[in-house]
């Protein structure tokens, strides 16, 4: 743990105006990486890309994902953030595209903006086309709102790894098939990734449209496998088998290494007792980040909407005194 870290965690500790609304503060000891040699069977010009990347060895969670994935199993991890699912679902999807000319996968995120990322995280793994031997390597395309159209046909003629969302593999996927055909009949994987959003009614939507994709995968002949990955559910495997339809291998044992991590629970102090008014939680949070990001520390904040996160940026841009440090003297 940085010196920065500890120095604001004991702040955060001393000040009333802090540390008396932490109802919970529990530290985690930190955790020494569990590793594999990377699979024997893995293909040639993938290994080399990873050792390229400065990757020797597989996590524990990322070898067990390999190996259910050669066996054909369906599979969702839910491991930690920043624990390397990303890898774990690339590397099996990468060497059957690397084996077979005419696999292709489909991944699925929530937003635009994630699949935007991932698409450069699976351009720095794929291995350039001279050492797999073709002229072409394995295309992958991203195909959302944003795509223009003069693009669309080519992306539906070479794609080999398609990176899209719900909406779209509803309205401009699924609802054209025929013009997917080629696509559709080497469908080997079906990547979804952060699941835990696909819940309630929404989530009730997203299996009936993966529902529809199987039966068109079967159409032309695939019979593909479904990856998913998640960090932040408690029931993984069976909102998994639920939005599939389908049996699910668990995979939740964390091989990564981590540091010592502190988790606090902080409730926004009391503005009104009687009518139990407490001070907004966006307010509260942009606080909180404003100290973290004073301290010169990496944060993340996550809100549960669009809106909400605008608002924290709004107020963390907004020069005021924070209310939750003592007034000048």
């Amino acid at each position: 743990m940085s010196a920065a870290l500890k120095r604001l965690l004991a702040r955060w500790r001393a000040e009333s105006t802090i540390g008396g609304n932490i109802t919970a503060w529990e530290k985690l000891p930190p955790r020494e990486a569990r590793t594999r040699p990377l699979p024997p069977t893995l293909h040639p010009a993938l290994r080399e890309s990873l050792r390229g990347q400065g990757i020797e060895t597989l996590y524990t969670h990322q070898a067990r994902a390999w190996e259910l994935t050669q066996k054909g199993e369906n599979c969702v991890l839910a491991t930690a953030t920043a624990s390397g699912k990303t890898l774990a679902y690339n590397l099996p999807v990468l060497d059957a595209a690397l084996r077979d000319p005419q696999a292709t996968a489909l991944y699925l995120f929530p937003t635009k903006a994630l699949a935007q990322d991932q698409y450069q995280t699976l351009q720095k793994l794929s291995p350039p086309p001279s050492s797999v031997g073709t002229g072409a390597g394995v295309r992958a395309r991203l195909y959302d709102g944003d795509t223009p159209s003069r693009l669309r046909p080519a992306i539906r003629k070479e794609s080999r790894l398609l990176l899209t969302n719900p909406d779209m593999l509803h309205y401009g996927i699924l609802a054209g098939h025929t013009r997917w055909e080629r696509f559709f009949r080497g469908l080997r994987y079906v990547v979804i990734d952060e699941m835990h959003v696909y819940r309630g009614v929404f989530g009730s939507h997203v299996a009936n449209l993966l529902r529809r994709l199987e039966r068109i995968a079967r159409f032309y002949g695939a019979r593909p496998q479904y990856l998913l990955t998640s960090a932040t559910i408690g029931n993984p495997r069976e909102l998994a088998e639920n939005l599939l339809g389908a049996p699910a291998r668990l995979i939740a044992e964390d091989g990564s290494a981590r540091g010592p991590q502190h988790f606090l629970l902080y409730t926004p102090p009391l503005l009104d007792e009687e009518l139990g008014l407490r001070r907004g939680v966006l307010s509260e949070a942009a606080h909180l980040a404003s100290d973290l990001l004073a301290a010169g520390l990496q944060t993340l904040v996550f809100a549960r909407s669009r809106r909400s996160v605008e608002l924290l940026v709004r107020e963390m841009r907004t020069p005021a005194p924070s209310p939750l440090s003592p007034p000048p003297k």
